[in-house]
């Protein structure tokens, strides 16, 4: 008996929407040394053509109708990659990504080898720090200290150190 999605074999990438895409993509690739693959847009729902039941291309594949997207995808790290939108459409998107309690919060955690000069580093390049190092230094989290930050656009993240 199988368990989970017949075929399974990793995580491809995560996806994160941005306000600035030229300015994420600098971003990433100078904080975390990630390397563009491709870009791709302006793309434009109204430029596509509809499904076969009139809906519009944007709605059908992303779940939001009248979209204007610019993508890049980039590597980041050793099998993983990360893919940045910026929507110019359709006018009523939030502004603000989601808390981390909303429904769709998200982060992302990266593993550095110390804590410390990781934290200040981002924070040099327009990252905000949470209050505070977590480091539980009994149970099963004994062996790891972390920290939560967000992007300079909101988008959170996390950082790993673990010991030896």
């Amino acid at each position: 008996m199988s368990v989970g999605v017949p075929g399974f074999k990793r995580v491809d990438h995560i996806g994160l929407t941005v306000p600035d895409l030229d300015g994420a993509i600098e971003f990433y690739k100078t904080a975390f040394g990630a390397e563009l693959l491709h870009r791709l847009g302006p793309i434009a729902a109204a430029d596509l053509p509809a499904a076969p039941d009139g809906v519009d291309w944007m709605e059908t594949h992303l779940d939001v109708k009248g979209a204007r997207i610019e993508k890049a995808l980039l590597t980041l790290g050793p099998g993983m990659m990360i893919e940045l939108f910026e929507y110019s459409a359709p006018d009523d998107a939030r502004k603000q990504p989601p808390r981390n309690c909303d429904i769709g919060g998200h982060h992302i955690a990266f593993c550095v080898d110390k804590l410390e000069p990781a934290i200040d580093y981002l924070v040099g390049k327009g990252c905000r720090s949470m209050n505070g190092l977590i480091d539980l230094p009994e149970g099963p989290t004994a062996n790891e200290r972390s920290q939560y930050m967000a992007d300079p656009w909101g988008n959170y993240f996390e950082l790993m150190e673990y010991a030896e």
